[in-house]
Order: C-alpha cells, then structure tokens, then sequence
C-alpha cells in the first residue's frame, strides 16, 4: 500500500485494570489502576513508542458492578501533573466534566498544567451522562443531552475566553524599572451569558506554548458541533463498518469546514482495541480467553451504561429489544444499537461485544494484520490515527509499541521520532496568538 504524506497519530486510553473488562485477569496483569509505578511506566511505554497522547478518562459515580478501573481511579487533572515530571514528550489529556466544575477553576488547572508539563496539557470535555454523578453534587438527576451541551458551549468559550485574557508579554519582569506588568495586555473576561457569569481575567499568565488543548469525544450532533468548533483532536467511537467510519469522519470534517476551521486542524482519533498474536489463530485465542472470563453481571451492567437502559430483564438468548435513545451519552448508544441490529445480534452477543471494549472496535492477528487494518483506515481517510486501548497492562501495550508501531513506522505512515517537545508539535497545529 502506498504510504500517504499525511502521518498517523496515536493515543493510548489508560485503564489500569486494562481496557478489557477481564484484562486484569490475563496473566502477568497489572491488577490496579491506583498504582503510579504502573501508570508512569505505561506513559514511559507510550513516549518510547513515539505516542501522540497518553489520555485519561473519569467517572463522577461509583458501581460496584462497572469496569474494575472506573470503581477506583485516581483523579486525572492530580495524575497528568505527576506524569508530566516523569515524561518529557508525549502529551498528557485528562478528562474534566463541564457538568460538576467551574469554567474558572477549569481554565487555571489546565494552565497550570500547561506550564508544568512545557506544553503538553489537554483538556478532555465530557459532560456526564449518569444520574448517579448528578447525586453526588446536590441534584437529583442531570439536565437532558441537549441542555448539556448548551452548557458545555458556553464552559468552553468561558474558559478560552479565560486563557486569552493574557497577551503574550504581559509579564515584563523588568528589573531595571520594576515594571513587573503590562497591564494593557491583560483584560477582564466580563462574561454574562445564560448559564455562567464571569468576571476574569484568570491569576496566570499565558504559557510560551499558547493555550491547552482540546479533547472532544461526543458522537451526538451537538457533540459533533461542538468538536468542530473548539476541539484539537477527537476521539471517536467506530464499530468496524468501514462506511459508517467514512459517512462520520466525513460529516465531522465538514462541520469544521462551516466553523471556518481547515479539516487538518481537527485530527480524528478512533478508539480501537488491537489483540496481537504470532499468528492470527493464537490472537484469537486469547481474545477468547479474555472473553472467557466475562461474567453476566458484570457485561450486562457495562451494556447497561452504554445503552442508557436496564436489560437485565430481557432473555440473554433473545434478541436485541428496539430501545429509544436517552437522555444519557448517545455516542455509544448509537453505535452499540446500530451494530446490534446490522448483525442481527443477541444481547449475549452484544454483552460480548461491549464487555471486550466498551463499544470500541476490536480487531486480532499478527502485527502486521493489525498494521494493515490501521493504514487502510487511515489512508482512506476513516481515521487520522487511533487512540489504542490496550486489552491489559503492560503486555498488550508493550506487543503494540515493539510489533506493530515498527511495522507503521516501515511503511511510512508513523513517526520514527519526536520532531518537537508539545503536543501541539505533534499534531501540527499552529500556536494560537
């Protein structure tokens, strides 16, 4: 296949348990995703293999029947400032939702990260999709999905707003005359708006390396909006249809284009789950080990979550009931429930399908297969990279990084070295003035 100018960008989705709801069980494992040894050397993996992103998700809500990394976790703004100590390039997004924060204390952790990591921070923008969450600061149940949104648009532009209160220079620090400031290049935010009120500017000067960036991983319309108007890079969601991937990739490029923004500047990263083997047959064998140990109750109440319904009710067996969409996150829904009925499944099938990679796509075989899948996609421009979600820790990330990231870099499609120290370097993108 002929190798394409454009080059392929990579993140990996930190679970600590593995993003395989068994993965901890696969031998030689890590088992918990509250040790930092762990975690610094999987951000340590990443940067050997040339990685884009190394990104963090968060929950608001326990469960005891969830993903063994989302009933304990650390929380990502605290984790991303240790690894930013411990790493030197690869770029560091945490997940904050716009739901349960503030615009103003957003707008200062990031910029303090920013600092602290010489240009690697990125914020990921969710908006909580489960009542529980919503329990757990004071409110009976969340907004509905739309209203979420219109909430998110307006956190986002009062946090950027917030970061470009600061000129470049507004810091004089001149000794000679004691001018410490320059007070015409640092104004007021004066933010009125519907749901936020907002005085500004933020207390920290704006970084050499311009503002945070911007993670965006909503599937729904508004979501898509607001990702081609304020994000740097977008983790999506596939399930393995090559024409719903091109339909998607394609309608979000062209909502970037009517925000007056070049399709280059918003990367699309799908999440995909590589299971790598020797042979194809011994990559199979052990996604059906770690199916194996899949249980009922654990896969029913992830689909649970994904879906936005209890199906504990419905016969394992039977088919896939025709359920509404919610009010809850509709990305994964969608998806989950379209691939459902594309492949005429049943519920066991689809707890299969989730409990693997919660929605994601899931592929098998040697390196090289796993390669040819990647670059297809990727020349044909489904995808502009992947964030990899490795089935468990280290040894699946580590088959990745030493077996099919050569076997990218050989093609042509992938960094054989850092060409910069941020991570807007690494996606290309243009300091904001």
């Amino acid at each position: 296949m002929t190798a394409s100018k454009r080059q392929m960008h990579l993140g990996v989705f930190w679970l600590g348990t593995g993003n395989h709801t068994a993965g901890w069980r696969y031998p030689g494992a890590a088992t918990s995703n509250c040790d930092f040894s762990v975690i610094e050397a999987g951000a340590k993996t990443a940067e050997r293999g040339k990685f884009d992103l190394f990104f963090i998700s968060d929950g608001l809500s326990f469960d005891a029947g969830d993903h063994p990394s989302f009933v304990t976790r650390f929380e990502p703004t605290t984790l991303i400032a240790a690894l930013g100590v411990a790493t030197k390039h690869v770029g560091l997004g945490a997940t904050v939702s716009t739901s349960f924060s503030e615009p103003y204390t957003v707008a200062r952790t990031f910029a303090s990260l920013h600092h602290l990591s010489g240009g690697r921070a990125a914020w990921n923008i969710v908006t909580t999709s489960q009542d529980k969450a919503a329990q757990n600061f004071g409110k009976g149940q969340l907004a509905d999905h739309d209203q979420r949104y219109e909430v998110a648009n307006e956190f986002v532009d009062v946090v950027r707003g917030l970061w470009d209160c600061w000129d470049e220079g507004a810091v004089v620090r001149n000794r000679e005359t004691g001018q410490f400031l320059d007070p015409s290049k640092i104004r007021a935010l004066d933010h009125k708006g519907r749901f936020y009120q907002v005085k500004g500017p933020v207390n920290i000067e704006r970084s050499v390396h311009g503002r945070p960036l911007i993670i965006q991983a909503g599937g729904s319309p508004p979501g898509q909006d607001l990702s081609a108007r304020t994000a740097d890079l977008v983790f999506s969601v596939i399930n393995g249809d090559a024409a719903s991937a091109k339909t998607a990739y394609d309608s979000l490029k062209s909502r970037v284009i009517k925000h007056g923004r070049q399709p280059k500047d918003v990367p699309i990263l799908p999440g995909v789950m590589p299971i790598i083997g020797k042979t194809d047959a011994e990559a199979k064998a052990q996604l059906d080990k770690l199916q194996g140990w899949l249980s009922s109750t654990n896969a029913l109440t992830l689909v649970s979550h994904r879906i936005g319904h209890d199906i504990s009710a419905y016969p394992l067996d039977g088919p896939v009931p025709d359920l509404p969409l919610t009010k809850g996150g509709q990305a994964f829904s969608q998806t989950l429930l379209d691939l459902a009925r594309r492949e005429k499944m049943t519920l066991r099938d689809l707890y299969n399908v989730t409990a693997a990679a919660r929605g994601h796509w899931v592929i098998y075989g040697t390196p090289k297969r796993i390669a040819d899948i990647l670059e297809e996609w990727f020349v044909s421009e489904r995808a502009d990279g992947f964030v990899v979600m490795p089935a468990y820790f280290p040894g699946a990330f580590d088959d990745f990084v030493d077996l099919v990231v050569p076997e990218l870099q050989r093609r042509g499609v992938y960094r054989k070295a850092y060409t910069g120290t941020t991570l807007r370097e690494h996606l290309g993108h243009a300091v904001p003035r």
